[in-house]
């Protein structure tokens, strides 16, 4: 038996200045934790899930993104990152690759039994708009999925669960902002799997888990937002471990962990029922009690 893939995740760093509940100045310290945990943990890769920054305007993202790269730096392992929504605020996915020195588009890497997914949707917000979910990027996903020959870790900035919002600071009241609009499709994409899969995101500032169609869908808290452990940050960073367990450890003062089978994961649900009033047993019992 191959001994299980070990992933280190952060994700939402938000390098910059102090902002509504995050604990931005405190980016850098906690970067060097992390580091420090990587080195004493030494995992198999390390990804980055976006979001280094708290932006502010076109040079001065550049500087906080290349302060954020230098504490990435001791880092020895496999590095991959993937484009926030502040990360693109004032920065073009070119800069970013320039300063972490790699492809920040789609791509896989295969390690060990596993394939990791760098999905690199588009995470530009617009305004207005808002996110968009790209016919390229599902296309992408979909060419994944269909060719898959081994289970799939799947990374993303944007969580596509679409799960409930309930009790977030910031997306109780907007929700909208949580997930792309047409995530369903996303979804569809997925359901189409035959073999385990895992999704892995940030964005939404907490942790969380949602299993759709067998698949579960994890969302890691932030490096530095203090919502759940206020007035502190929550120091966040995980550990996932692949093999035919799939183990989620969140670190920090947000502790959070799962166990779940993986073979479990390709098991896919039979699809949800049609609105009661529309289903045709219920149409028929009306009929009948109709012709009563």
């Amino acid at each position: 038996m191959a001994s299980p893939l070990r992933i280190a995740v952060v994700a939402d760093i938000h390098h910059g200045k102090d902002n509504f509940t995050k604990k931005a100045s405190s980016a850098l310290p906690l970067m060097s934790e992390f580091v420090r945990f990587v080195a004493d943990a030494s995992p198999d890769a390390v990804i980055d899930l976006g979001d280094r920054i708290s932006d502010e305007g076109h040079a001065t993202d550049l500087v906080l993104e290349r302060e954020v790269a230098e504490a990435f730096a001791p880092i020895s392992q496999p590095r991959f990152h993937v484009c926030g929504n502040h990360d693109r605020e004032y920065l073009t996915v070119a800069e970013n690759e320039a300063i972490f020195n790699q492809p920040m588009g789609h791509r896989t890497i295969d390690i060990g039994d596993w394939r990791l997914v760098m999905w690199a949707a588009d995470t530009l917000i617009r305004r207005p708009g808002g996110f968009v979910l790209t016919e390229a990027d599902l296309l992408w996903l979909a060419g994944v999925v269909a060719t898959a020959d081994r289970p799939l870790a799947i990374m993303s900035h944007v969580p596509i669960s679409g799960h409930g919002q309930t009790g977030n600071y910031y997306f109780e009241r907007n929700p909208d902002s949580s997930t792309y609009p047409g995530a369903e499709r996303a979804r569809a994409v997925l359901r189409q799997a035959k073999v385990p899969v895992v999704c892995v995101s940030g964005h939404v500032h907490w942790n969380t888990l949602t299993t759709i169609d067998g698949i579960p869908h994890i969302t890691l808290q932030s490096l530095t937002e203090s919502f759940t452990t206020y007035p502190e940050p929550a120091g966040s960073w995980g550990l996932l471990e692949l093999g035919e367990t799939i183990n989620w450890t969140v670190f920090g003062r947000d502790r959070f962990a799962v166990q779940l089978d993986a073979r479990a994961t390709a098991q896919r649900w039979i699809a949800p029922l049609q609105p009661f009033h529309e289903h045709p047993e219920r149409r028929l019992q009306r009929l009948t009690v109709a012709a009563e």
